[in-house]
């Protein structure tokens, strides 16, 4: 017989909500290097940032996509890196310095006023109030590149141990990658909506 009952039933669903937040910094890397520097504001289209490190339709798979052969030509969703102010301190709290600041971890947008910012979900969309719209991919997980570029610019004496502490202690406060849903302009200072979607465990 056909088991007509609803999956709402057996599993917890999490209703949409809105949050708001603001764009405390914005950072480009407009060399061939990951590393990013402020500026007052940054111009987008369909491939991320213009200029941008990281811009593009498509990218190479690397590691964190042991399915592909490295070096596949595949969609970037990875366009835009997006990171918080409190788990940045946090850590560089748990790393024993006194600071990690967005451009030696390749950041790209400084986003203040959201709790836990690292746990959104994919899907969720961030709306800026000039225009632009982002939409997150997934967690951006920490790698050993981003944590010697740390151990350099801390200054700290042994770069190989600093490397590997940072993906040890910024798991799950790494910030966001995200990918443009609708071109423009993103300034310092901005305001933005985010609309989380209905979140559920699938546990089938």
């Amino acid at each position: 017989m056909l088991d007509l009952d609803l999956p709402e039933k057996d599993i917890e669903i999490l209703p949409a909500r809105k949050l708001a937040a603001r764009v405390a910094g914005v950072y480009i890397a407009e060399n061939d290097d990951f590393e990013t520097h402020a500026c007052d504001a940054l111009e987008l289209d369909f491939r991320g940032i213009l200029n941008d490190y990281h811009a593009g339709y498509t990218r190479r798979s690397g590691g964190r996509e042991p399915w592909y052969p490295r070096g596949t030509e595949m969609r970037n969703e990875r366009q835009i890196t997006v990171i918080a102010p409190d788990e940045m301190a946090k850590v560089a709290a748990l790393m024993g310095i006194a600071e990690v600041r967005p451009e030696w971890i390749g950041a790209n947008i400084l986003l203040d006023g959201i709790p836990h910012l690292s746990m959104l979900p994919s899907g969720t969309l961030l709306f800026f109030k000039g225009g632009v719209t982002l939409k997150v991919d997934a967690q951006n997980g920490p790698c050993r590149i981003a944590g010697r570029r740390i151990a350099e610019r801390t200054g700290m004496p042994d770069l190989d141990a600093g490397a590997l502490l940072f993906p040890k202690v910024a798991r799950r406060l790494r910030g966001l990658v995200v990918w443009v849903e609708k071109p423009g302009r993103i300034e310092k200072g901005e305001d933005v909506s985010i609309r989380v979607p209905e979140q559920w465990i699938y546990g089938a």
